[in-house]
Parts: structure tokens; sequence; C-alpha cells
């Protein structure tokens, strides 16, 4: 099920859609710590662990089968590139949370994909109305370099918080730096703050 209306990301409402530091780019770069996993749709699973009542697990089927939504937004990179107008397709965090009850001392997400990356998000960044598990990038599958079958896409943050290959996420108390994070990355990562490094 698709909702008609598509959600914009604010950032896209800017007069100036460039942040500092960054230039335009019509191609969209691939750029990943390890190789790109392999899929397999009987197999697969996604995980929402953690800080909730009680821990969900769901297959390809029954995650893709969620309720979706359609989001305009642009992409910054940390290396300096940025790319506009871009249509994501998939489930919104504040979707697929509806599944689970969370604890109410859970503040923080951690974010795991398939090849062992992982990422952090604050509450506030994760639960944001254009943030959302994607399935889709201009109306076509994501391919698998740019991290199908399913992608974080946290449009406001610079592209390392929008992880590819995503298989689950885990509710915390307290903020854990990522994998980026753990190594020199900013916290956070706002392109318009420059929030590139620690």
């Amino acid at each position: 099920m698709i909702q008609e209306n598509i959600i914009t990301s604010p950032d896209t409402q800017r007069k100036n859609r460039i942040p500092p530091g960054q230039k335009l780019v019509d191609s969209f770069p691939v750029l990943h710590y390890n190789g790109i996993p392999k899929f397999n749709a009987d197999k697969w699973t996604f995980r929402i662990w953690g800080l909730v009542e009680k821990e969900r697990k769901f297959t390809f089927n029954e995650f893709t089968s969620l309720p979706h939504v359609k989001v305009f937004s642009d992409i910054h990179c940390v290396t300096g590139w940025s790319k506009l107008d871009n249509l994501w397709e998939g489930i919104s965090t504040s979707e697929i949370v509806k599944l689970v009850n969370i604890k109410s001392e859970a503040k923080y997400v951690m974010i795991y994909c398939s090849d062992d990356y992982y990422t952090n998000l604050s509450f506030e960044d994760f639960f944001q109305p254009d943030v959302l598990f994607a399935l889709k990038y201009n109306n076509e599958d994501i391919s698998s370099e740019h991290g199908y079958p399913v992608r974080l896409v946290v449009p406001r943050l610079y592209l390392w918080k929008s992880a590819k290959w995503t298989t689950g996420f885990q509710f915390l108390a307290k903020d854990t730096p990522g994998f980026w994070e753990s190594r020199g990355y900013h916290n956070h990562g706002d392109p318009w703050k420059q929030e590139r490094y620690s």
C-alpha cells in the first residue's frame, strides 16, 4: 500500500540547497567500506530489539508488505558531493515502530547492516517524517551497490547515516558511537553545520 502524498524533506525547500563545502553532482557515486553482501530473500530477516517489550523479526515478504511512503529529498555525502531531487519509497520509521512497545528509557537507535556496518541515531533524527527504510529509488528497486534490498535514508544528515543493506535496529538508553563515528567521524553529521569529523 502506497500513500498518495509524497513527503517532502524540508531541506529541498531551502533557497540554497547545497550545504557549505559541498559540490553538486548528477551521478550517484558508490562508496562503502566492505563489499556488496549477497542477498537471499528466503533467509533475509529484519530485526527490532533492545529496549522493547518484545523483540520482533520480519521475513522479507513481511517487511516489504508494510505500508509504504514516498520521500522527496536531497542527499549529501561527507566526501563533498550533493545530489538533489531524489525520490525514495519504503517504510517510514514511524510506521515500523508501531509494531513494538518501546520502553521509556530508550532514547537512541543503533542501525545494523548485513555487511557488519552500524551507525547511531538519536530519537529526534530517527523519527523525522522524511526518514524511511527505502526499498525503491526513483521508482525502481534500489540497486545492490546502493543498498538493496533495504537502505535507511536520513536525508537531513550526511549520507553515512543512511546505512545500506539494513537488517534491523536496536533501541538504546545511551548513545553509542557507530562504525565511522568511532573512527573519527562526527557523532551527529549535520551537513549544514559541516559536522564531518569529531
